[in-house]
């Protein structure tokens, strides 16, 4: 159990630079990694996906809240759009999590690796709004709340904090990459909140042996979150540094690295 907790907070100072540099919780690659170390741990391989999801979506929670605080101290979060999304975020993680607990382990892996590579070209393909250089106005209203019930439910099932589609969406609303990354991550610990609880409550009874609560397999949760509330604030950091384009690269090419990974091991 010892060599387990020191992975996870391994994986977990890697899930806290990822949160602050792209605006996520780390759930991209935590899924892949988890998916692969539970079955090592007693966790049967027809639970591992869903208990890799949960887990992560649980970590999400702190990693989130802490790359969310980095940001604001530079200014990097607009809370009027935070304001309008979460409603639908919180609704959207619950539903999503609901789905996710009746859908095979297998179908949950192509699901997320498809997911991946679609998030991948859009970033890679797709095109921000011209704002000609003037400051635009925090994205809010209906349409907001809308787009967080869509991103809350897919978050769910992928095991992601919403980055990979409220990012983009925010870009192409004219929002600069870095504020949109900072955003995302307040965005996100509400899709943690609504999602882990979800897997908590809408898994079977004995879903996993031990040490869990439902799907969410605590010393994963636990020390992925310990060490990424540390390392959150220098992805940040390097987000400041980094080239708005320079910043969508790295996160296509990851997320097609993490879609790749999960293919290979369906």
């Amino acid at each position: 159990m010892i060599s387990a907790l020191i992975v996870f907070l391994l994986l977990g100072a890697v899930a806290g630079v990822l949160a602050g540099l792209l605006g996520v919780g780390g759930g991209l690659v935590l899924v892949a990694a988890l998916a692969w170390l539970l079955p090592g741990l007693g966790i049967s391989k027809e639970a591992a996906m869903h208990a890799a999801l949960a887990s992560s979506l649980a970590s999400i929670v702190l990693t989130a809240a802490a790359s969310a605080r980095a940001h604001a101290s530079r200014g990097s979060v607009l809370w009027p759009t935070v304001a309008w999304m979460v409603p639908g975020l919180l609704i959207g993680g619950w539903l999503g999590s609901g789905v996710a607990v009746r859908v095979d382990d297998s179908v949950l892996r192509w699901i997320v690796a498809g997911y991946c590579f679609l998030a991948a070209a859009q970033l890679t393909f797709g095109r921000a709004r011209a704002t000609g250089g003037a400051a635009v106005p925090a994205p809010k209203g209906v349409p907001m709340t809308a787009a967080g019930l869509g991103i809350g439910a897919v978050s769910a099932v992928v095991g992601i904090g919403g980055g990979s589609m409220t990012v983009p969406l925010l870009v192409w609303r004219g929002v600069a990459p870095v504020r949109a990354v900072g955003t995302s991550s307040a965005c996100g610990v509400a899709i943690g909140i609504a999602s882990a609880i979800g897997y908590a409550l809408h898994a079977p009874s004995g879903a996993l042996p031990e040490h869990a609560v439902g799907y969410v397999y605590l010393p994963a949760a636990i020390g992925v979150a310990a060490a990424s509330v540390l390392a959150a604030p220098y992805g940040m950091r390097l987000a400041h540094r980094l080239h708005g384009d320079t910043l969508k690269r790295v996160f296509a090419g990851f997320l097609a690295l993490v879609g790749t990974s999960l293919v290979l091991g369906a």
